[in-house]
C-alpha cells in the first residue's frame, strides 16, 4: 500500500512539474494586407473630360 501511495504522489508531482514551460507561446504573426493605391483619380479625370466633351457636343 505504501508503494502505491508513493507512486501516486510521485506521478502527481511529475505532472505538476511538467505542466507548463517558461518559454513564451509560439504564435504565428498575423498577416496584414497592405492597401495599394488605385488609379481612380486618373480614371476620374478621363471620365470628366469625356463628360465635358459630350456636354459640349450637345450644346
Amino acid at each position: 500500500m505504501k508503494k502505491l501511495a508513493l507512486a501516486a504522489a510521485l506521478s502527481l508531482y511529475a505532472v505538476g512539474a511538467t505542466a507548463g514551460t517558461m518559454a513564451p507561446p509560439a504564435m504565428e504573426p498575423a498577416v496584414v494586407k497592405e492597401d495599394t493605391s488605385s488609379s481612380q483619380p486618373g480614371g476620374m479625370v478621363l471620365l470628366l473630360l469625356l463628360a465635358l466633351g459630350v456636354y459640349a457636343a450637345t450644346r
